[in-house]
């Protein structure tokens, strides 16, 4: 298990099964597993394939689950090493929802978690997922009239 911020961890397949007490949300990127996490804490599941490029609409589902649940939880992402996937999940929520740069957390990640090695192609996915967040707000009731009164 490795902190990458204060309250957000990368851990792998045995930190999803036996996380420690100070976590209170996992989310799994691995497909290939599933796991039985105490009850004490919320938990997720959202499939990755290992070595496969990040899917956009996978890793808009995890950026939104870790955003739901990073407000009010130490948060731990898992996949098989904690090394791919879920540093790549980590990486595109600090870019969506924290602001960060691409170049930022690339450094914070592979700082904090020695050996990282994010999805193939993940800064485009990360792109992808920032419009998919902007097309969202975009289209929320309420902001379409707001849009066209002033034109």
């Amino acid at each position: 298990m490795h902190f990458i911020t204060e309250t957000l961890l990368v851990g792998n397949i045995n930190d999803a099964s036996e996380p420690p007490a100070q976590v209170s949300a996992v989310l799994l990127v691995a497909a290939e597993f599933t796991t039985q996490p105490p009850t004490w804490l919320s938990s997720g599941r959202i499939p990755f394939s290992e070595y496969a490029e990040a899917e956009p609409l996978l890793l808009d589902q995890a950026v939104s689950w870790v955003e739901q649940h990073a407000s009010d939880n130490r948060v731990m992402v898992c996949c098989r090493a904690g090394m791919s996937r879920s540093v790549s999940v980590v990486m595109a929520y600090l870019c969506c929802v924290q602001g960060m740069t691409y170049a930022e957390v690339l450094k914070l990640v592979t700082t904090r978690r020695p050996g990282a090695l994010p999805l193939p192609n993940l800064e485009k996915a990360i792109i992808q997922v920032r419009r998919l967040r902007q097309t969202r707000t975009m289209n929320k009731p309420g902001l379409a009239s707001r849009r066209t009164s002033g034109s």
